[in-house]
């Protein structure tokens, strides 16, 4: 096997085969991998799942045929995990799973084959695959399969009290794979709504699955969905404020409409995309009935930040949105007599972030009726043209030591102001990009 790419599937089959036939069990391939490899989808890892015998047994005999490290085991739930070059592969005994209503910790039992898949979550997902590579179809999957639709084994409500994450599951596997919900599903989740909240389902995997719906090719499906299932004011309440705020101007929609096109607008990088639905999260709050929406980028940002804690997100990642969203009107506003201080502000205040509020704010113009897009095509040939500067002049150029030696004045705020300007000089292209330039500049105006 290679250390840098997934083992080959053959190959992979025939060391579970040599496995189970050697411990004399039944195992199944189940899940993702047969239903996304029925689609011609890449699906690395497999789920396994034995309907006689040892689940850990089998995990154990197969890590040592395949020279892998032992299995981790999670003997409570009857599963393990064994991994390969580029691959998982997860084994668990057929069983049967549910959750008390007032805990996330699943009550698991041994169950027949049938029974665990009709406690799976859709019928997309219960397709078998013996390990020659036939595909089996006990629940009717693969005509839902082809009929692109997602389906529950059993009735929805059950399916989704079971686990209620599978309700945003299905509307990531809507957005993920073009699929269309059965039409008893929306109905049920909206009936199950706060079934979706701690302490029965963790805010860790609910962030889980928004990330994967933002990643997704259809987010805004995603987005629709969550709306009409009535999960949008269960899991992102601030985005749900957004409906029915009136805009004037360029916009064509409400807060919410022209929100959910600006992520349509998007490429597929998740902090962008959540940037993009936060950008406006402030004009609910700062409305003013007159369709101004004063400093709402900076309640917007506040609002995010908070968002994006409650959900888990990292303090880096919190960090990027927050900038994005407090900085995403500055392109949007761009004319052509800006001087090349002011885009050199806005290249400096950006800094790493520069190419995603860019993009952030294409996205924005994008999704109203705005009459030049161009001219962000005229502003990052000026921002692309002031960071190639040489010397630059969006570099600091003295430290708070050589102003108080050349002040003569100890650690405090005058330090900073005095930096401060000094910064803007340079910025402004009053003064040289050189140190030496500034430490001058700096004698020779005692009253800066």
């Amino acid at each position: 096997m290679g250390a840098h790419q997934p083992v080959d599937e053959a190959e992979l089959l025939g060391l579970l085969e040599r496995a189970a036939s050697e411990l004399r069990v039944k195992a199944w391939i189940v899940g993702g991998y047969v239903r996304d490899r029925l689609l011609g989808r890449p699906h690395l890892d497999l789920d396994l799942v034995v309907e006689d015998g040892d689940a850990l047994e089998l995990a154990r005999r197969f890590a040592a045929a395949a020279n892998a490290a032992p299995p981790v085991t999670f003997e409570r739930f009857g599963t393990a995990q064994v991994t390969l070059p580029g691959r998982l592969v997860e084994f668990v005994n057929a069983r049967a799973e549910s959750y008390a209503s007032d805990s996330r910790k699943p009550h698991v039992r041994r169950a027949t084959l049938e029974e665990d898949l009709r406690r799976r979550d859709f019928t997309v997902n219960t397709l078998l695959m013996d390990l020659d590579g036939n595909v089996h179809d006990p629940l009717g999957g693969r005509k839902d399969l082809e009929s692109r639709v997602l389906r529950t084994p059993t009735d929805p409500a059950r399916t989704f009290t079971d686990d209620p994450l599978r309700m945003l599951r299905g509307i990531r596997f809507a957005a993920e794979l073009g699929f269309t919900l059965a039409p008893e599903l929306l109905p049920t989740m909206r009936e199950l709504r706060n079934r979706l909240a701690p302490p029965v389902i963790s805010v860790e995997r609910i962030a889980d699955e928004l990330r994967k719906m933002l990643e997704s090719p259809r987010p805004k499906l995603a987005l629709e969905l969550l709306d009409e299932a009535g999960l949008l004011e269960v899991i992102l309440p601030e985005i749900a404020a957004c409906k029915g705020v009136a805009q004037t101007g360029y916009h064509t929609h409400d807060v919410y409409g022209h929100t959910l096109l600006a992520v349509k607008h998007t490429t597929a990088d998740l902090l962008l995309r959540v940037a993009a639905l936060f950008h406006d999260v402030g004009k609910p709050k700062t409305a003013k009935g007159d369709g101004t929406f004063i400093g709402h980028e900076e309640v917007g940002a506040e609002i995010a930040r908070g968002a994006l804690e409650r959900l888990r997100f990292s303090q880096r990642e919190v960090e990027v949105v927050t900038r994005l969203v407090r900085l995403h009107l500055r392109p949007v506003f761009y004319r052509s007599e800006w001087t090349d201080g002011a885009v050199r502000r806005l290249a400096r205040d950006a800094g790493a972030e520069l190419g995603r509020l860019m993009a952030l704010a294409r996205a924005d113009i994008a999704a109203s009726a705005y009459p030049e897009p161009e001219k962000l095509d005229e502003l990052q040939a000026r921002l692309d043209a002031v960071r190639e500067e040489r010397p630059s002049r969006l570099a600091p150029l003295i430290t708070g030591d050589e102003i108080m030696r050349a002040r003569g004045i100890g650690p405090g705020p005058e330090v900073g102001r005095i930096k401060r300007k000094l910064e803007e000089l340079v910025i402004d292209g009053e003064v040289a990009p050189e140190t030496a330039a500034v430490v001058d500049y700096l004698t020779k105006h005692p009253n800066l």
